[in-house]
Parts: C-alpha cells; structure tokens; sequence
C-alpha cells in the first residue's frame, strides 16, 4: 500500500520558514512503496528520486493510500528520476501564488499531488496535500 509520508521533524532553516510560511507542521512530504523506498522530489537530493529512509514516527507522520495504485506511482517515478528540484515553481506557485512552475522540474509536494492525481498539483505544499488525503480517506474509505 502507497503511503504518504508528511516530515514534521525540527529540520533546518529551510523547513522551519515552509511551515511558517504554509502554516503547517508539515515541511517535506513522500510516497513510501511498499518495498519501503521513499519517492519524491528533494533540493537535498538534487530532485526526484526513490531511497530508503528510517520510517521513524517521531520524524514522520504517515498516511495510508491504500486507493493508490503501486504502478502508477512507479511508472511517474521511471518517467521523471534525475529530474531536477523545481525552484521556479516554489517561487511562481507557493510563494507568489500565480501558478508557474517548470515543466520538467518538481518539488515535493507537487510531485506526490502528481502521483495522487490531483488538479493542478503545483499549487499543493506538504500541509495542504496532508489535509486533502486525509479528507479523501474520510471519505473514500467510509
């Protein structure tokens, strides 16, 4: 089962101001496989990628997926890994909200809204995304 992965450890600087900034304690966020590799797309690791990480709930709240199909997030994975870090839609989508991002970049939480399907993913940061599943689940598995 997919799993979304919302980082609320204290983090650094950078973490620090997206929760200031997006009002959340969520500053990262991931799609855990359940071979337990974690997906994304990282500044700290230079854009999208697929690794291991301790699954440690002091470090992480979790989030099950379960309508989620393994092979879609697979196959955007295949698609996009080296992808660059998507600083331009930070800047055009989260911090000026006027939705421009790259078209061959992303950042975190616009790559797992990608994966989930969601419209318009540039336009979700870790928080929000975190609400909308957890209302999907709510709903979806009611």
């Amino acid at each position: 089962m997919i799993r979304l992965a919302l980082y609320k450890a204290a983090g650094d600087t950078y973490d620090r101001l997206i929760r200031a900034w997006t009002h959340s304690p969520y500053s990262h966020c991931e799609l855990v496989l359940p071979d337990g590799r974690f997906v994304t797309s990282s500044p700290r690791d230079g854009g999208v990628r697929a690794k291991v990480i301790d699954q440690d709930p002091v470090v992480w709240d979790f989030l099950p997926l379960p309508w989620i199909q393994t092979a879609h997030v697979e196959q955007l994975l295949e698609q996009e890994a080296g992808a660059g870090y998507d600083w331009l839609g930070i800047l055009g989508s989260q911090i000026l909200p006027v939705g421009i991002q790259s078209d061959s970049r992303w950042f975190c939480s616009e790559f797992c809204a990608h994966a989930l399907n969601a419209d318009k993913p540039q336009r979700y940061s870790p928080g929000h995304l975190a609400e909308v599943m957890r209302w999907a689940s709510n709903v979806l598995l009611q």
